[in-house]
Formats: C-alpha cells, structure tokens, sequence
C-alpha cells in the first residue's frame, strides 16, 4: 500500500510539473512573439509602417491636387504668356497684309496652336497660386534675347503689306520663335510640372519645324 500511494504521488508531480512546464512554455512563446514584434516591424512596427504609407499616400495626393511645381515652371508660363500674346497679335496682322497664300495659312496655325496654349499656361498658374500676366503686359528684359518684338517693330510689320509684309513677317516671326524654343528649352532642363515640361517639349517641336518652313519660304519671296 505504501508503494502504491508513493508511485500515485509521484505520477500526481510529474502530471503537474508537465503542465507547468507547458503553461510556462505558452507564456514564453507569448514573450518571445511579442518581443519579435516590437523589434521586428510586425507588431506596432508595421501599424507604424501602414502609417507612414498613409501619409506618404496622402501627401503624393495633395501634391498632384495642388501641381508639383517650381520656380522655372512658373517664370515659363508668366513668360510664353505674353510671348504667345504677341505671336497671335503678328499672325492677326497677315490676314488683311499678306500677299503669300503660304504665309497667311502659317500664321493662322501659329494662331490656332498658341491660343489654347495661353489658356492652358493661365490655368496652370492660377492652380499654382501664381499671378497670371495681364493683358498688354510684357517682360521688355526678353528684347535683348530676340525673344519679343519691339514696339518699332511692331508698327513696322503693321504699316507693312503685300510682299514687303511676307518678308517682314517672317523673319520677325523666326526670330519670335528661336526665343520660344529657347524658354521652352529651359523649361525641360529646370521644371519639374511634367504637364509643362511636356508642353514645352511640343513647342520645341512644332516651332522648330515653323521656323525650317519659315526659312523655306523667305528663300521664295
């Protein structure tokens, strides 16, 4: 009897020693999965992790909401602005002076592509918060550079007609242009609006391919 109620005893510890053995284990494992979290990222790491990813989200949206821009995109726009103006003001001028059928159909083009594109470069910078060239405005510092007309040659091609207007036209307007392609140029080396570099990538195109079109036709007259 004495043996058989020692051994119960004994088989009574064991029993509890393995349950306590594996309570402690779950704990330890709870311990160690929680540790692993905190240092690991998977825990709060990665709440902090989605976190950050919201905001990243939210501060890429307000971004593009607001226009990545800078300074280059903004001295772009208010500067093809005014220099559009006045290439429309030229091509206005060959409706009821130019002799050559060629000349007045460039400068309605040059009309067509540059008013939508004075419309699409105000719209940019009232979204910017930037202030928009007003009407008969112009930077006088953009003479030196051949970028714009004179008021001397303005009243030149104006009082101009026929032949003399054709010749007149187009080599102001060639001039005009290598001031656009110029702007447009800088702006793809030093904005960051990719709305506006690609704009200007078109004008560097379309305007370079007026100006050989241009050259043609002065070698004609």
């Amino acid at each position: 009897m004495i043996w058989k109620h020692s051994t119960v005893r004994r088989t009574a510890a064991v029993a509890i020693a393995s349950t306590a053995a594996l309570v402690l284990a779950a704990c330890g494992g709870d311990g160690d999965n929680a540790g692993s979290s905190g240092h690991n990222g998977h825990g709060d790491g990665s709440s902090s992790a989605s976190a950050s990813a919201s905001a990243s989200a939210s501060a890429s949206a307000s971004n593009t909401a607001q226009g990545k821009h800078n300074s280059a995109d903004v001295a772009f726009a208010q500067g093809m602005i005014p220099h559009h103006r006045q290439a429309v003001e030229m091509a206005d001028l060959a409706e009821g002076r130019a002799r050559s059928p060629e000349v007045k159909k460039l400068a309605a083009d040059i009309k067509k592509a540059q008013d939508p594109e004075i419309k699409t470069l105000s719209g940019w910078l009232t979204s910017w918060g930037e202030d928009v060239p007003a009407e008969g405005s112009m930077d006088h510092s953009m003479h030196d550079t051949g970028a714009m007309m004179t008021a001397e040659e303005m009243t030149e091609l104006e009082n101009a007609s026929g032949t003399a207007f054709d010749t007149a036209f187009l080599k102001m307007m060639i001039k005009h242009h290598e001031g656009a392609v110029t702007m447009a140029k800088a702006e793809q080396a030093d904005g960051v609006s990719a709305a506006a570099v690609k704009l200007a990538g078109r004008i560097v195109t379309a305007q370079s391919t007026e100006i050989d079109q241009m050259n043609r036709l002065l070698g004609k007259s």
